[in-house]
């Protein structure tokens, strides 16, 4: 059996580049690992040891203080609505919308993408869009936080790009055989395009989730609040107790306050770090198909 031949410099350089390799993936994942771990520390731990990966003392204060009422479970109900709603819009108009401007026959295609293009550059600003939301009354509404975000103008620019390098034979063959632009586009150029769907549905599904600065704004009703909002609460009403702790010892309090942060950190980022490894293939091609030609 042949075997390929490798000199010594070569396995040197590769067994280096091994080793730093690991020692940056060691440095980006650690500090997680401790906020994971610190999460279930017990609280003197928290303030003796400066940094550990496994904690000597396994305790659940935190995260029962977290699910200590039921909120908490109604709020990631909340989260998994805004996020699976939020995204199918966000791809239903990106879709439709790019797909028409990725045909270069369209009567007033460079004048929306101009618009589009001005709306990456200028915004309206905070006050002007509340008043939209306002005067439309989405006020306390899902609504709120997933249509003045339907569209992002950068992932609409890649998608469009993306389709514009199908063959356009594919579609001349498919309208030969009858199909129209509806049933081109879902039986023929979707099915083409799942790596930039793929992608980009990531990218509105993470931005939905971790966006708790319009719920902040525009949802009064803490009964429709999202995880994100729910969690800075918690966050919020533990440092309350720890400044007004006059029946319990105040370091007590102060360190239950820092396990209850880093558990905060985990309940929020968990669930949706669990989705990166089915879709974390199709990043690179989703991306880089997309911004080849303009």
């Amino acid at each position: 059996m042949n075997r390929r031949y490798r000199s010594v410099g070569s396995t040197v350089f590769d067994t280096a580049n091994y080793i730093v390799l690991a020692l940056i993936g060691f440095a980006a994942i650690a500090p997680f690992l401790y906020v994971v771990a610190g999460s279930f520390a017990s609280d003197t731990e928290l303030t003796r040891r400066s940094f550990f990966l496994i904690p000597h003392s396994f305790s659940t204060m935190a995260y029962k203080y977290i699910f200590s009422t039921d909120t908490i479970m109604k709020s990631i109900g909340n989260s998994l609505y805004i996020t699976v709603a939020g995204t199918a819009v966000n791809l239903l108009f990106t879709v439709t919308m790019a797909y028409g401007l990725s045909k270069r026959g369209i009567y007033g295609r460079n004048a929306i993408m101009n618009l589009i293009l001005f709306s990456m550059l200028f915004g309206g600003g905070l006050i002007p869009t509340y008043l939209v939301v306002r005067e439309l009354q989405l006020l306390d509404t899902y609504w709120a936080l997933i249509l003045p975000g339907a569209i992002s103008a950068f992932n609409l620019i890649i998608v469009k790009n993306f389709f514009q390098e199908l063959p356009p034979e594919l579609e001349e063959a498919a309208k030969i055989d009858g199909c129209s632009d509806l049933s081109l586009l879902w039986r023929i150029v979707l099915p083409l395009s799942m790596p930039v769907l793929a992608t980009f549905t990531l990218f509105y599904a993470v931005g939905h989730w971790n966006n708790f600065f319009s719920a902040l704004l525009y949802i009064n009703d803490p009964a429709r609040w999202p995880l994100q909002v729910m969690l800075r609460q918690i966050v919020l009403l533990s440092q309350m107790a720890a400044g007004s702790a006059d029946s319990v010892d105040y370091n007590y309090v102060q360190e239950a306050q820092q396990s209850i942060k880093m558990a905060v950190i985990v309940v929020g980022t968990l669930p949706i770090l669990l989705v990166y490894p089915f879709l974390q293939k199709h990043f690179a091609k989703g991306v880089l198909i997309g911004s080849v030609k303009g």
